[in-house]
């Protein structure tokens, strides 16, 4: 099993605040990254900030999407991509990419992700939130904490 898994944590709407990528080779987990990324203008909704305590004056100094994306893109590019609730990550990777006119064919990434809200609920797991099935399937997790959200998503894909 090659693949990576990602999680992104957004301050506003589809403006990502943070990415965690996980990348595994052969089953193996053999690259961890995750880094803050200022938001446009560094604006938050409040609810956001309730559901992931990432606050503007933590990414006050931080990169741009558009300074982060090379990172993203050398762990994604030609990849099977994973993500738990996949539209909603690839719809984050997509419309920044677009925000900061940046060529999403170029990662050359299926146009539908591995979803493994979609794996858990065909399997008969009921909710399949995150915190459900990592607490079902015995999976270590800080929820909204984007590499360990891209960890858990990781390990969960392996244990299909």
């Amino acid at each position: 099993m090659t693949f990576t898994a990602i999680d992104f944590e957004t301050a506003t709407a589809f403006h990502p605040c943070s990415v965690g990528i996980v990348t595994v080779e052969n089953g193996i987990i053999v690259d961890e990254f995750v880094t803050l990324i200022k938001p446009p203008n560094n604006l938050y909704n409040p609810f956001t900030i309730q559901v992931h305590g990432i606050y503007p004056h933590h990414t006050a100094n931080a990169k741009n999407f558009a300074q982060v994306f090379p990172e993203i893109k050398k762990r994604l590019q030609n990849r099977v991509v994973v993500a738990h609730n996949e539209s909603f990550d690839r719809n984050v990777l997509a419309k920044s990419m677009s925000l900061y006119g940046l060529n999403y064919e170029e990662l050359n990434i299926a146009p539908r992700w591995e979803c493994t809200v979609k794996i858990y609920k065909a399997k008969g797991l009921k909710p399949t939130k995150l915190s459900d099935c990592c607490r079902a399937m015995n999976i270590q997790l800080n929820h909204h904490e984007a590499l360990s959200d891209a960890r858990a998503c990781a390990q969960l894909y392996l244990l299909k």
